[in-house]
């Protein structure tokens, strides 16, 4: 009991808050002559690889800032992933790159061993697994998910996943990792927001009875012969990017998942979405995305409003659309609601304070605290959701939106949530939804039905249906064809369409970072216990969040352009970070006596706004941004892009509970 005690008190302990306050530059590692593109440590820590534009992979030890061994690849072009294979005596490493190439090294000998050309496009990642010795994966610009065999007999690659059959020939797969609790799951990440989990035996399987079965290779058009079993694949996208979709690229924003890695104990999966935030989806507790989800009749208006009364049993059942996620229903989770204790209380009154000032960040992350340890509150999720929806970043109206239902679901007559319900999916383009959800508002609370806010909803919602009315694209209810593609060369199946369909939404999000430039940029899992997030971003900083809070916590200096490596030792408060600077930086907390920490990024908030108007900037501000120039009328107030401006706001909005 004592030792499990010990190892509980060292991995709490491993990462936590004043450790992740000093930390700070310890060592540059020196050795590249171009950006350094992947960072791999070996199993037990003591090892360090790293690929880079310059073809070259060099071996490190980290822990005393040595170069152990350098040797060139057999590249022709940028490397873009470098991975130790298990269970080889961190003797053989394998290497991906933009001349489509796999090669495959003895660092014993400095020889390349074997090299694989069986991709058509640069090759992003390179996945390994312990369970599956003698084996690794591949993701590439071709489309294609391969399987390589280094057996002796064998040495040969096949397609595991082939992308193009679901999704055109444009679809690009840009990174790709193995479940480290479950080695038959594999994660692929691609162009488009949507995250890919697959079970790596069930398809095998599936090849190998087509293969043994004899009418295997007869099958009529009806009968057609899946690439993939039923139950082999599942999705994750956050809820809100479907549908902004078209919006993106009307302006050239590009979705695409740069990177996607699985916690240590394999149950989230964290993805980060290039063109827009940072997702944690839970594996375990799924959630449908909340494209649309109606509150039933409740108690008349006088009786509960705002989360301050008990609700005394009344059902918080939620009415759903076909593709909506089902709340728990019935009097249990009713809970009613108790006053804070005091110090959430003063919490809540500062997060307020903060509101006041406009302080839209401060009071998130203040109501966020305050959710954190009283997760059942439905007054702390109503006034985060106007918090959000004041903020306007990308994703913060969705984010608002999940707010306001859990506080109808805490408390079916919370009169400001349902009200701001109607504004989230007004805000999101689901007009005719939000008409629905403004006149059930209306029938719960007629006194509210001619406030200001009120009319000046409806006026927004019929202007809109009005503009709507010529066109004949309606998106209600989500349906296909916001999922749905054009054009030949990019073409969906209807393999694909139904997996869409099925996607489950993220359970956190992390925002203030920035993911535009480059395609490989990471984040990952920080702590032994998985307590922060960090990531890369275009500012050449990285960001460090509380990952149950989702607070940004650190931003540090990381690279004179972009930081896009962040490799956490595993088992020490030890990162490795590399960008476009031919250096690898290595961070640990610094000793309380060090002189200031030059790389802290003081003022966090003003980081973030920036990395927001960046992000929805159009390509030449985003060419002079980079070139140092400051673009003039982008103002803080107006990050987030293309969400509007309430018209009005009358009593049922304008201020948090």
């Amino acid at each position: 009991v004592q030792e499990r005690g010990a190892l509980g008190f060292e991995r709490h302990y491993h990462v936590t808050d004043p450790f992740i306050r000093r930390l700070g530059l310890e060592a540059e590692l020196q050795g590249h002559s171009g950006c350094v593109n992947c960072l791999e440590w070996n199993e037990k820590g003591d090892l360090l690889a790293s690929g880079s534009d310059d073809q070259h992979t060099i071996v490190w030890d980290p822990l005393h800032h040595k170069k152990l061994l350098s040797m060139h690849t057999g590249h022709t072009a940028n490397i873009f992933s470098v991975k130790f294979l298990p269970h080889s005596g961190d003797r053989i490493l394998i290497t991906g790159a933009a001349d489509s190439k796999v090669h495959v090294h003895d660092l014993t000998v400095k020889e390349t061993i074997h090299m694989f050309g069986d991709h058509t496009n640069r090759v992003k990642r390179i996945a390994t697994a312990p369970m599956w010795p003698n084996t690794f994966w591949s993701a590439a610009e071709d489309g294609l998910i391969r399987q390589y065999d280094l057996r002796e007999n064998s040495k040969r690659s096949e397609v595991l996943i082939d992308l193009t059959e679901y999704c055109g020939q444009l679809v690009e797969a840009k990174c790709l990792t193995v479940n480290p609790q479950d080695n038959n799951y594999l994660a692929v990440g691609a162009s488009g927001p949507f995250v890919r989990l697959y079970d790596i035996r069930m398809i095998h399987n599936h090849r190998k009875s087509m293969k043994q079965s004899p009418s295997a290779g007869v099958h009529t058009f009806c009968d057609r012969q899946k690439p993939l079993p039923d139950g082999a694949a599942q999705y994750y996208v956050a809820g809100h990017l479907p549908v902004k979709l078209p919006d993106y690229n009307n302006r050239l924003r590009v979705l695409v998942a740069t990177y996607v890695t699985f916690s240590p104990d394999g149950t989230e999966l964290l993805v980060n979405m290039g063109g827009e935030q940072v997702y944690l989806f839970d594996l375990t507790y799924k959630q449908r995305p909340y494209t649309f989800l109606l509150p039933k009749k409740c108690h008349t208006s006088g009786e509960v409003q705002n989360g301050k009364t008990s609700t005394n049993g009344v059902s918080n059942g939620i009415h759903l659309h076909s593709n909506g996620f089902r709340l728990s229903e019935g009097r249990a989770h009713v809970s009613p609601q108790v006053e804070l204790p005091p110090y959430l209380e003063r919490l809540k009154q500062q997060a307020n304070e903060a509101f006041a000032c406009q302080l839209w960040t401060q009071a998130i992350q203040l109501y966020s605290k305050a959710v954190q340890k009283a997760p059942n509150n439905a007054m702390l999720y109503g006034n985060r959701a106007a918090a959000y929806m004041k903020r306007k970043w990308d994703g913060d109206h969705y984010d608002a939106l999940r707010d306001c239902l859990k506080a109808i679901s805490l408390n079916p007559c919370h009169l400001k949530a349902h009200f701001r319900l109607a504004r989230c999916l007004f805000e999101l383009k689901y007009v005719a939804e939000a008409l629905e959800c403004l006149d059930d508002f209306k029938g719960k609370f007629p006194e509210q039905a001619h406030s200001s806010a009120c009319d000046a909803l409806d006026r927004d919602i019929n202007a809109a249906l009005f503009s709507k009315s010529d066109n004949a694209e309606d998106k209600k209810g989500g349906g296909p064809i916001r999922l749905r593609a054009t054009g030949r060369k990019d073409s969906i199946s209807e393999d694909e369409m139904v997996l869409r369909e099925r996607s489950y939404d993220y359970k956190f999000r992390y925002c203030g970072h920035c993911n535009t430039t480059t395609d490989i940029k990471e984040a990952n899992f920080f702590g032994s216990n998985a307590q922060y997030i960090v990531s890369g971003s275009d500012d050449g900083s990285f960001f460090i969040w509380e990952k149950e809070t989702t607070n940004l916590v650190r931003v540090l200096q990381g690279d004179e352009s972009i930081v896009n490596c962040l490799q956490p030792h595993p088992s020490y408060c030890f990162l490795a970070t590399s960008g476009i600077d031919p250096v690898v930086r290595l961070w640990n907390p610094r000793p309380e006596s060090e002189t200031l920490n030059g790389r802290v990024v003081v003022d966090m908030e003003g980081a973030s706004q920036a990395n927001q108007r960046r992000m929805n900037a159009d390509p030449l501000e985003v060419m002079l941004l980079n070139m140092g120039y400051r673009i003039t009328g982008l103002t803080s107030g107006g990050a987030g892009g293309s969400d509007d401006e309430d018209s009005s706001e009358g009593q049922v909005q304008c201020r948090p509970s």
